[in-house]
């Protein structure tokens, strides 16, 4: 039996495009809207940040929450906001327990540095931590991509979990 606590580190990836603007979809960015944002093309909300997360937590778990059953959600069940997504993600954490989540998003628009702290709070309550285990930081990528110029938005997260048994 290992003394030791097994720590684990999760990385997590996803981007979107912007609708047109003329689109009535809310831009949902880290579970906030965003009123002077169009929405993304995505089949749910399109909310990179909660999207990332899952992925994340798939390459802790091995489950692939936004392939098969996200699409299942979306699809038969009509559910297109991500936290559903999530909540089915964070049941697959067997036995870990999260430390830590590092988010960066690149995108020209919204201006999100504002609502930096709002967006801690409820990631925080989604994930179940409290907001000091959340990093999160912006660019706007100085229009050297797509996401710089302001097309869409893209997010990386980094997260750390260590073994609860």
């Amino acid at each position: 039996m290992n003394k030791f606590p097994i720590i684990r580190t999760g990385i997590g990836q996803d981007s979107h495009r912007f609708l047109s603007s003329d689109t009535s979809k809310p831009c949902v960015i880290g579970g906030l809207m965003f009123k002077d944002c169009p929405g993304f093309s995505a089949d749910s909300d399109g909310d990179v940040v909660l999207h990332a997360l899952c992925n994340a937590i798939t390459s802790l778990s091995g489950v692939p929450i936004l392939g098969k059953i996200a699409i299942d959600l979306c699809h038969k069940d009509h559910i297109t906001d991500s936290s559903v997504y999530l909540e089915k993600a964070l049941e697959t954490l067997v036995n870990q327990q999260i430390t830590h989540i590092a988010i960066t998003l690149e995108g020209k628009r919204p201006r999100m540095q504002v609502r930096i702290l709002e967006m801690r709070e409820k990631i925080a309550s989604l994930m179940r931590l409290e907001a000091s285990q959340i990093g999160i930081s912006v660019t706007s990528g100085d229009g050297l991509t797509d996401f710089g110029r302001g097309d869409g938005m893209q997010c990386i997260c980094i997260m750390t979990t260590q073994s609860t048994s």
